[in-house]
């Protein structure tokens, strides 16, 4: 690397050849971060499970034939029905049903998702938390609220269950294998960075090339280190 004319060289070749000698420290990095990352999100992290249920929606007047502007209707208004379900008052009421007197409306608006799947009039309710039977039960029970309130909101009357929630059995988050791969990604990187930053900053002389290169002079000869400096040095390291 060469400074002196405000031009920064950088010889590859050397780059390729200090990350090479340093390839095992770099890869025993990656592994030990993977490592930290699967401890963590296996043993640290506290698991959190999802479980979904969903609801069929046609809007249609009491005792009449459904016809294809129903169906068309309802298709377009299942976003309406989505904020519904997820307003102040079907989380407000799920709470005092469920007797989650430590929760607030925000803090189960943050584990509540609905998803409404484009050309259909099916809404799915998905709720998250630590205990896979209390997501259950949060899901069910914003479920029955919800399609309380969007009968009286909308003047509905056909809301049927397509499915309901079950105790989920497998952990949503976090993933142990994403954990895994990200830790040891970001160590392998953080390390190779590390190396090549030591790299670009050693400016100083180690051989013949370097005097030539760096200071634009031309050796004439080197003069070896005696027998007793040579033994200085070694008992040095």
């Amino acid at each position: 690397m060469d400074k002196r004319d405000d031009i920064v060289e950088i010889n590859l070749g050397e780059l390729f050849s200090i990350l090479l000698g340093r390839a095992f420290l770099i890869i025993s990095a990656g592994l030990f971060f993977a490592l930290v990352g699967l401890f963590v999100s296996k043993f640290v992290i506290h698991p959190v499970f999802e479980s979904t249920t969903k609801i069929y929606i046609l809007n249609k007047e009491e005792n009449q034939t459904v016809t294809y502007s129903d169906v068309q209707i309802s298709t377009q208004l299942t976003s309406d029905y989505a904020e519904l379900i997820k307003s102040r008052y079907v989380l407000e009421e799920a709470i005092q049903r469920l007797n989650l007197v430590d929760t607030t409306y925000e803090d189960l608006a943050k584990v509540v998702k609905v998803d409404t799947p484009s050309d259909t009039r099916i809404v799915a309710i998905t709720a998250k938390d630590e205990d896979p039977l209390m997501a259950m039960e949060i899901a069910n029970c914003i479920r029955e609220v919800s399609s309380e309130h969007i009968t009286n909101v909308m003047d509905i009357d056909a809301i049927n269950v397509a499915e309901t929630a079950n105790v989920p059995t497998k952990k949503a988050s976090p993933s142990v294998f994403r954990w895994t791969i990200v830790s040891g990604f970001a160590g392998t990187v953080i390390v190779a960075f590390f190396v090549v930053l030591g790299f670009l900053m050693d400016d100083t002389i180690k051989s013949n090339d370097d005097v030539e290169r760096y200071l634009g002079l031309s050796t004439i000869g080197l003069i070896p280190l005696s027998s007793d400096e040579q033994g200085k040095k070694k008992k040095k390291k």
